[in-house]
């Protein structure tokens, strides 16, 4: 049997920058996609909370107008903000409108069926680890943990800072470094309220080498976040083979395990955030476990070529 070939086209509707710089963007790719919709069997739509539902259901109803095969990607950080929030019918008749869905975890597959989604219609595919060349085994490691994401009260970077706060006397030779664009300046004061400013390091947003360079020296990797739907930089960290402290919210659930492949604490428990950071600083043989066990699910469960097969798989069940 000779595999069909599939070919994509990528149609960008969202920018971040100005009000005006984005409504032109958005049009711009209606455009692009009216241009390439009658020549497609298949469309693959991402979206996320109210806002992305409401521009993406107007590509959805294009799709089916024209008889393509559709299939939702659901990306949103909160179960409340979306599914059962202010725009829950329009999420509802969304899913309903489509032939497939695609869900980040089997978490977020169960909030789908309580909305009222056919279990069939979903397919739980995870987000894939980054496909990068590391060594985990190099010895540049430097005692900094790191944090990747916007700088919000939503990531829970504050909660980060204060932890450490209470611990960064007695470890003068480790910091915190914090990559991302956001409430910088905010995170500034507190720092230097806390007396702790010069083992705190903002960096702003990050990516190509400099992200190879800050994630491949630190020795941890911190994510205190509030809300998620799979959080990317918790597969950055393990495609870094990064032991990880974090918080068991959106798909993250469906994996972690304290103490085998991860330290996890409630959301804004600082204490219990506080007591993971000492662990992990002081703990040499749990630190390169964790670190272990990361690197393993970037190679396994995470792997991008699962990730990608199982795509694959569903085009062809759709273009049978």
């Amino acid at each position: 049997m000779v595999k069909k070939s599939i070919n994509s086209i990528k149609v960008s509707t969202y920018i971040d920058r100005s009000a005006f710089y984005k409504v032109v963007y958005f049009f711009v790719g209606i455009i692009n996609y009216l241009i390439y919709l009658p020549f497609s069997e298949i469309v693959h739509i991402h979206f996320s909370e109210a806002t992305s539902a409401k521009r993406k259901n107007i590509f959805l109803l294009l799709a089916i107008l024209c008889h393509k095969k559709t299939i939702l990607h659901f990306h949103a950080f909160s179960p409340e903000t979306s599914l059962f929030g202010k725009s829950q019918l329009l999420y509802k008749k969304m899913f309903q409108r489509c032939d497939v869905s695609i869900a980040l975890s089997n978490i977020w597959k169960d909030e789908m069926i309580k909305l009222g989604v056919e279990s069939k219609k979903i397919n739980v595919i995870y987000n894939p680890c980054p496909d990068i060349l590391f060594n985990r085994n190099i010895q540049n490691k430097q005692n900094n943990i790191i944090f990747a994401g916007t700088l919000n009260e939503r990531k829970g970077f504050k909660d980060l800072i204060n932890a450490f706060s209470s611990i960064a006397e007695r470890y003068p030779d480790w910091n915190i470094v914090l990559a991302g664009n956001g409430e910088i300046q905010e995170g500034e004061i507190l720092a230097k309220k806390l007396n702790i400013e010069k083992q705190v390091r903002f960096i702003g947003w990050i990516s190509n080498e400099k992200k190879v360079i800050e994630f491949s020296q630190a020795s941890i990797f911190c994510l205190p976040s509030y809300a998620e739907g799979f959080p990317m930089a918790v597969l950055d960290a393990w495609a870094y083979g990064l032991p990880v402290i974090t918080t068991p919210v959106g798909g993250l659930p469906d994996v972690l395990e304290h103490r085998e492949n991860a330290l996890i604490f409630n959301p804004g428990d600082i204490n219990k955030l506080t007591e993971n950071l000492e662990l992990l600083i002081t703990d040499i043989k749990l630190r390169e476990k964790l670190a272990a066990k990361s690197f393993e699910l970037s190679h396994t469960i995470f792997n991008l070529n699962n990730t990608a097969q199982q795509i694959d798989n569903l085009y062809l069940s759709l273009n049978k």
